[in-house]
């Protein structure tokens, strides 16, 4: 797919502003929108997210999640489903199960509803044009989680071809292993991931979106939300208990996008995604 315009990301020719496919230099702003599936799977919380994602300007890719979906259709299908400390065990049935969910009925509703609204989107897995490649999860304190897999190499450039041509990826929470076999993916660790890749040729910004309006001192007040977070707050609010469950992995996750170059990491509310509320992981 070779560019058309002078202003071209794909470029080469080390103007200012521009980036090539070696990774020189950034081409601007990128924004990274990570979506959990308890927002993707209510229709009105889903439909006020997109408007707001749209209106964010300049390029920008969208991560999704979906678990409560796939938990209801094994439900339906008779498929038992094993968690252990919130993390899904995907043995083959499940493995099916979260491909046709978060790769199927999930992705392609976003997308669909993406067109709806005038944004001309494309559904991915980490499988397609080989974007996300991951390695099978080894055994971890004796556990086998199964098809589950941890993120080798994101091909950024791939990625900003299809932003080139004008279309907002939208990706899946599904990577492959490089021998034919689908897996199970972290959606955070995805969006993470993703987010280091892409900062080799923009200045990503990334941002998480959940039900709660950042990260809050007291779990129990929506008005405590703590405005900054570095890597040694986070420490002693670990120690402490004020961060615990599934926001540990979502902090670590983005200390580790701003260690590796991204350069400004916002958790917040999906009503507010302009990246100027919620928590500044810096």
């Amino acid at each position: 797919m070779e560019p058309e315009t002078s202003n071209s990301i794909l470029q080469s020719d080390n103007r200012p502003g521009q980036a090539s496919l070696a990774g020189e230099g950034a081409a601007g702003v990128l924004t990274i929108v990570k979506v959990g599936g308890a927002v993707v799977e209510d229709e009105q919380q889903l439909r006020e997210l997109l408007s707001r994602f749209i209106a964010i300007a300049g390029p920008k890719i969208l991560v999704h999640g979906g678990g409560r979906r796939a938990t209801k259709m094994a439900e339906r299908l008779g498929i038992e489903t094993k968690m252990v400390e919130g993390r899904r065990i995907t043995d083959a049935q499940m493995l099916e199960v979260v491909t046709m969910v978060y790769g199927g009925l999930v992705n392609k509703h976003v997308v669909a509803s993406l067109q709806a609204l005038g944004a001309d989107a494309i559904g991915l897995t980490g499988a397609d044009a080989d974007i996300i490649l991951s390695a099978k999860r080894p055994l971890k304190s004796g556990i086998d989680y199964g098809f589950v897999g941890d993120v080798k190499c994101v091909n950024g450039q791939k990625i900003a071809r299809l932003i080139e041509a004008g279309l907002i990826p939208v990706i899946a929470p599904l990577t492959h292993d490089g021998q034919g076999n689908m897996l199970n993916t972290n959606a955070d660790t995805m969006a993470q991931e993703t987010a280091k890749a892409m900062a080799k040729l923009f200045d990503v910004t990334l941002i998480y979106a959940f039900e709660k309006p950042g990260v809050l001192s007291n779990p129990d007040d929506d008005h405590s939300v703590i405005p900054t977070i570095n890597a040694t707050d986070f420490e002693r609010l670990k120690a402490d208990g004020t961060i615990s469950g599934g926001m540990v992995p979502k902090i670590d996750n983005a200390l580790a996008a701003i260690h590796a170059g991204v350069k400004r990491v916002v958790i917040t509310s999906a009503q507010a995604i302009d990246g100027q509320h919620g928590t500044v992981i810096c």
